[in-house]
């Protein structure tokens, strides 16, 4: 059941949040009048068709995308890489990218900066899509569907002495990451199907960072069909295997209890980020 306040006033609100993920997309907004203080809708793509189109008939459909907000921060699923912020070069990270990547010709490469984490995080957005945006909103601006997790799980690693990897499902893949001495240490992203990827791509990269079996510590985080599965096989081999319980992680905030919110969605109105 989608959750939706009362539609007065919403036009004054500063931001909605648009999430294009791989077979939805949602938009989501603060708001204190709806039942969870946080009105949130999907609209479920059409497979064959341009995610413009999808986003153009969801410009139609959905109560929020036509309540006249004027701000739209918009987090795309989407291959990113990871630049150092001392490194980086805006004039040659289109092609740095391109060359990294396999991109379609209509795309534009954006990038976030995460200063906390001393990267630029640089990804992907189709040209028409960004069109789509800018024609609905004055202000809009880009960030990649996980950044939120990124900074959340970072400030979350900071407390105590282990290293932490953490794996996050969402949009039939999985981003791995890891971080050391207030950076990351490690970030890569695969597409996962059964637990048998999920656990053969996790157990390598445990072992390529050389992580002990006995005291450190793997966290699992999103929507995976086979999370209950994927644990126990893990723990055959990782002593210190945890799930990531939205509802504790955020001290039972609301919206935790509404139903198809991302993590990173609940990541990003909760942490601010």
């Amino acid at each position: 059941m989608q959750e939706i306040g009362n539609n007065s006033n919403r036009e004054n609100k500063a931001r909605i949040v648009i999430r294009l993920g791989a077979d939805c997309i949602s938009c989501s907004a603060s708001d204190p009048q709806a039942p969870r203080r946080m009105a949130f809708e999907c609209f479920e793509m059409k497979s064959g068709v341009s995610q413009s189109a999808n986003l153009r008939e969801a410009f139609k459909t959905l109560e929020l995308l036509m309540s006249g907000y004027g701000r739209a921060l918009v987090m795309v699923d989407a291959p990113t890489m990871l630049i150092p912020i001392n490194e980086f070069d805006q004039d040659v990270v289109s092609d740095l990218f391109k060359h990294s990547f396999t991109t379609n010709k209509c795309d534009d490469i954006h990038t976030s900066f995460l200063t906390e984490l001393g990267v630029v995080a640089c990804f992907p957005v189709n040209n028409d899509v960004r069109l789509v945006i800018e024609d609905h909103f004055k202000d809009s601006r880009f960030i990649p569907a996980v950044q939120p997790v990124w900074l959340h799980l970072y400030r979350r690693s900071i407390t105590g002495l282990r290293t932490k990897v953490y794996a996050y499902f969402h949009d039939y893949s999985m981003d791995v990451f890891c971080y050391a001495n207030g950076r990351f240490k490690y970030s890569n992203k695969f597409e996962v199907g059964p637990y048998q990827d999920a656990l053969y791509f996790l157990l390598y990269v445990w072992r390529q960072l050389g992580l002990s079996n006995e005291s450190d510590e793997m966290h699992i985080a999103g929507s995976y069909a086979d999370s209950d599965t994927l644990i126990e096989k893990l723990r055959q081999h990782v002593r210190r295997v945890y799930k990531v319980s939205p509802s504790a992680e955020f001290n039972r905030a609301p919206i935790t209890a509404i139903d198809n919110v991302p993590y990173d969605v609940m990541a990003l109105h909760l942490s601010g980020k």
